[in-house]
């Protein structure tokens, strides 16, 4: 996928709620002296009790198809966009086929030439993007087990493909800018996934660098897993929506829902 882009939304499974391996804490881990594994300075960097230092690890995720449902909230925001400038059934049409993976900024200036349309297209996007925002939605035990991510000594990032204003408008929209202490979205740096810079990005925007221990989460397997796989990082792939080509390098771990992918996440976390 290009940058600037949006990709679809995961599946749902039937029970919600975190799981916590059996003889293990809450955070997946039995109790043991805790050890430096990062020490970065500012709001993320880990904390010290009684001269022990709380380890941190960093946990990066994809946004689109993972952490939010990109794929619902569409259809409404063309929708709403196309009712209140009372465009017509082949506007919204166009729209529905050219946006359905991706949109960005240059989608709305092709299509005010294509229909000779009177708004500018920095209006229209800026319509979408409020359309979208609206719409999006991250389901509430997501939040509830990124909450738990948190408080087992985890640092968490969204690296993204997609154009920062957008990507930024979903992340404040759904409440996960209360849990995530960084974003790199490709639109900031005009570089994308799989390129390692963007989620190097990701880790210095948490304040932080990438080191071993560090997983990346998503539903991409060329973008996210095998990006993840050239930056030195472990990899879980959320299955369901794209096939795994053929040769590509497997990720350490898959699921169907970014639930599961927490689970996992949660069994790792520092002690």
């Amino acid at each position: 996928m290009r940058a600037r882009r949006e990709s679809a939304a995961t599946t749902s499974r039937p029970s919600e709620q975190p799981t916590v391996t059996p003889g293990f804490g809450p955070c997946g881990t039995r109790r043991r002296p805790a050890f430096p594994l990062r020490t970065a300075p500012g709001p993320v960097g880990s904390r010290r009790r009684l001269g022990r230092v709380t380890i941190m690890r960093l946990a990066l995720f994809d946004l689109d198809g993972t952490l939010v449902d990109r794929t619902a909230a569409f259809a409404d925001a063309i929708a709403g966009l196309c009712r209140d400038h009372r465009y017509g059934p082949d506007v919204e049409a166009w729209l529905l086929t050219r946006l359905a993976d991706h949109a960005d900024r240059s989608d709305f200036a092709r299509l005010r030439a294509e229909f000779g349309l009177g708004e500018s297209a920095e209006h229209l996007w800026r319509v979408y993007v409020d359309r979208m925002a609206a719409a999006v939605t991250c389901r509430p035990a997501v939040l509830h087990s990124l909450g738990l991510l948190k408080e087992c000594g985890w640092s968490i990032g969204v690296a993204t493909n997609g154009s920062s204003d957008i990507q930024r408008a979903k992340v404040r929209a759904t409440g996960l800018a209360d849990l995530v202490d960084g974003i790199a979205a490709s639109g900031d740096i005009d570089v994308r996934k799989p390129d390692p810079r963007l989620f190097e990005l990701a880790a210095a925007r948490c304040g932080t660098q990438l080191t071993a221990g560090d997983w990346m989460t998503g539903d991409n397997p060329e973008t996210d897993i095998a990006g993840g796989h050239r930056t030195g990082l472990r990899t879980i792939w959320v299955e369901g929506r794209l096939a795994w080509p053929e040769g590509l390098t497997v990720p350490h771990h898959r699921v169907t829902n970014v639930l599961d992918a927490i689970d996992h996440l949660l069994t790792h976390s520092p002690g």
